[in-house]
């Protein structure tokens, strides 16, 4: 892959960047971390670290649920969190201390003061750390507030700075349309996670087209070994955050058209928490299949993984919500495709670049629960279209999706030089 170069990039280096023969010393903005829901950060991290890239976590925010995934431990990256101001002496406070590290902060004091007060801090600190660091580049996950702090500190650190677009940072119909923009147009790689964010982001934002480029969020393959064995019988699982975007009750409808076919029993397993699950729990009720569904609550990743991979079919059976918010490739589906359990999806953003409709699995409408309740009992019918399946999805994980491999794309992304000056928003 070869990103093309920022328009306005110099030949040399400037501010706390180092020689183009070093390896790249780069800063992860981040809204969270650890943060329980976002495997795919972690992954990342760990690929990079593993490559030989030197990386450091800034996080805007101290994590706020106590759960960890055991591979949090294999991190050797520093994590700093940012000042979150509680009266305006704080925010005097974090300036002066960071006003002798950084010489241009006169130059883009304009662009600090047009942020929130919160982003602003951050974003004055995110660029204090980056010069006492060292830190050659910074890179946000999320295009919204974490990509916001990390454009302005990079102007204020004189180095560059990219991000990596998702999906409610983009889709969500209450975003920052303006910061959004800005954050896109003066980065020198956008970075997304599906051909579907490519084709989006480069109509959203033509200015950034050219800088818009496609690395898949990845999984560590010897974590997530191909199971053929046998699986406990009939049961299908689904796993993620218990909100709208994810069509939980799409599930739970179409496992009631299940039960009322009167064929053997049929056990489903939702995996996650959230603000939807008493709703879901009515829901279950409701349709009188409580002794047929089991809400789980999050697991830490070993565990899921163990239901995951234990289980007959995986369901993915998102929707895009009434405020626009979508999934952009959930992880976990990528991590059901890996683990050999044949998946039934939807067609929602890039989830047809991992589940090919009758190749790696197969994918019905989003919302239509028949649709589902049939595509899900054709597969508990049938081992020889789960085999078939379960193949072609671990051969299509290992040859797309292998986060080792991706995270070596993030190279040119991180290589990229500083702009000369920051293009105005």
């Amino acid at each position: 892959m070869r990103l093309p170069e920022h328009p306005e990039a110099p030949t040399g280096t400037s501010g706390a960047g180092t020689s183009g023969t070093d390896r790249p010393r780069v800063g992860y903005v981040l809204t969270m971390f650890p943060r329980f829901s976002e495997t795919f950060v972690l992954n990342e991290l760990l690929a990079l670290e593993a490559a030989g890239t030197e990386v450091r976590v800034l996080s805007l925010r101290q994590p706020d649920d106590g759960r960890f995934h055991a591979a949090l431990g294999d991190l050797r990256a520093r994590v700093t969190y940012v000042t979150r101001p509680s009266r305006a002496s704080s925010v005097w406070s974090v300036l002066a201390s960071v006003a002798p590290d950084l010489p241009r902060l006169a130059e883009h004091l304009p662009q600090v003061l047009a942020l929130p007060v919160e982003e602003g801090v951050a974003a004055l600190e995110v660029a204090a750390a980056a010069v006492r660091e060292g830190l050659t580049h910074l890179h946000a996950h999320f295009a919204n507030s974490p990509a916001t702090v990390a454009r302005v500190a990079a102007a204020l650190a004189g180095i560059g700075y990219s991000l990596t677009a998702h999906a409610k940072d983009v889709f969500h119909d209450g975003l920052d349309a303006v910061a959004l923009q800005a954050n896109l147009r003066q980065a020198s790689a956008v970075v997304t996670v599906s051909d579907f964010n490519v084709r989006f982001l480069r109509e959203l934002c033509p200015a950034a087209a050219d800088r818009v480029v496609r690395v898949y969020n990845g999984l560590d393959l010897e974590r997530f070994a191909f199971r053929a064995g046998p699986r406990e019988p009939r049961t299908v699982v689904a796993v993620g955050r218990l909100v709208p975007k994810k069509g939980f009750d799409v599930l739970l409808q179409a496992t009631a058209l299940l039960v009322r076919t009167g064929g053997d029993p049929v056990r489903v397993r939702i995996v996650g928490s959230g603000a939807e699950e008493p709703r879901l729990r009515e829901l279950a009720a409701r349709l009188r299949i409580t002794d047929r569904v089991e809400f789980c609550g999050a697991l830490p990743q070993d565990r899921m993984k163990e239901v995951v991979a234990s289980a007959t079919v995986f369901a993915a059976p998102c929707v895009v919500a009434g405020d626009g918010n979508r999934d952009g490739l959930p992880t976990v589906l990528l991590e059901a495709l890996a683990l050999g359990t044949p998946c039934v999806a939807t067609p929602v953003t890039g989830i047809p670049e991992a589940v090919v409709d009758g190749v790696t699995g197969r994918l019905v409408p989003e919302g239509d629960a028949t649709a589902l309740a049939a595509a899900l009992l054709g597969l508990l019918d049938s081992p020889a279209d789960r085999a078939a399946y379960a193949a072609a999805g671990r051969a299509l994980v290992e040859r797309d999706f292998d986060v080792r491999r991706n995270a070596l794309l993030l190279d040119e992304v991180f290589g990229v030089p500083a702009p000369r000056a920051a293009v105005p928003a």
